[in-house]
């Protein structure tokens, strides 16, 4: 979405908008990339430590779904500030999308120790947000 916000692409696309959820988009689990790092480098001194053998694999989320359209929402309001807007377009629902894809991060809270940081989803947006004005030199 920042890439449209930012005008790196034309728009966005929500792929249908006739999910059993209360606004009709799909909801998922975004997870803030530093806690996606840092659950990361858990893993990694898990398996140094011994403890661990072989690959783990953990499910990695806040364990609370926001909808597209309140991502869409949260992303106009963050880039508003600057100046920016964002295009969106309505596309069909894609075959084998679920309503609701939300995740249980357990395993990595429980035998990493890893608890997200930022699980606020403006806050989210705003550090993406700061990077993707950083990266490509937008400014404001």
């Amino acid at each position: 979405m920042l890439q449209a916000a930012s005008g790196r692409r034309k728009s966005i696309t929500v792929f249908g908008r006739d999910y059993t959820t209360d606004d009709g988009t799909c909801i998922r689990d975004y997870i803030h990339i530093n806690d996606l790092c840092s659950a990361h480098a858990l893993a990694l001194e898990f398996i140094q430590s011994g403890k661990g053998r072989g690959a783990l694999a953990y499910n990695l989320g806040n364990g609370q779904g926001f909808s597209v359209q309140q991502v869409i929402d949260a992303v106009v309001k963050v880039v508003a500030k600057d100046g920016y807007s964002l295009t969106v377009e309505d596309g069909e629902r894609r075959a084998g999308d679920p309503a609701v894809l939300v995740v249980d991060a357990t395993q990595a809270k429980t035998l990493l120790g890893w608890k997200p940081k930022y699980a606020d989803l403006e806050t989210i947006i705003n550090h993406a947000w700061a990077w993707e004005k950083k990266v490509f030199n937008r400014k404001t």
